[in-house]
């Protein structure tokens, strides 16, 4: 077996600040997101649909903008098809595939969250770094999450 490419210093720094952000910041949204009986894939759900031309997308495209698999999507759709945030119906032009829609009643509490989401995301987030920091992290996190799925945003971020 090979030997490990250890991290280096800096590899460890931004390693570690990473997991407390997963660890320590993410809690915190998902705690505001709770507290409108939404989670992050929910919250993140129902942006991908609200960016969508008509608040619509086929759902492989929707599991592809929401960085969700297939069969993850459809448990989590589950919900939000069940409170009356989303529509499921038949592609008109792909009678095999089906589409997802952000109703009325949906944006409407998407609109209702979203500010205490940002509030959350700047205060956790982005009042700690200046812009420089938030270019760089910026850079730094479209070129791993590029690698990870194939989002033309974080294939070409500054474009």
């Amino acid at each position: 077996m090979a030997e490990p490419r250890w991290l280096d210093e800096q590899q460890a720094v931004a390693w570690r600040g990473l997991l407390a952000v997963i660890n320590r910041a993410f809690p915190e949204i998902e705690r505001t997101l709770k507290a409108h009986d939404l989670l992050a894939v929910h919250y993140t759900i129902l942006v991908a649909l609200s960016e969508a031309p008509d608040r619509t997308m086929g759902l492989s495209a929707l599991a592809d903008a929401a960085n969700l698999s297939p069969s993850r999507l459809t448990h989590r759709m589950r919900s939000l098809v069940d409170a009356g945030d989303v529509a499921i119906a038949p592609d008109p032009e792909d009678g095999r595939a089906k589409n997802a829609n952000l109703t009325r009643s949906g944006l409407a509490r998407l609109e209702r969250v979203a500010p205490h989401h940002v509030a959350d995301v700047q205060r956790l987030i982005f009042d700690h770094l200046d812009e420089a920091q938030t270019v760089a992290m910026a850079d730094a996190l479209a070129a791993v999450a590029g690698a990870l799925c194939r989002h033309p945003e974080y294939l070409n971020p500054r474009s």
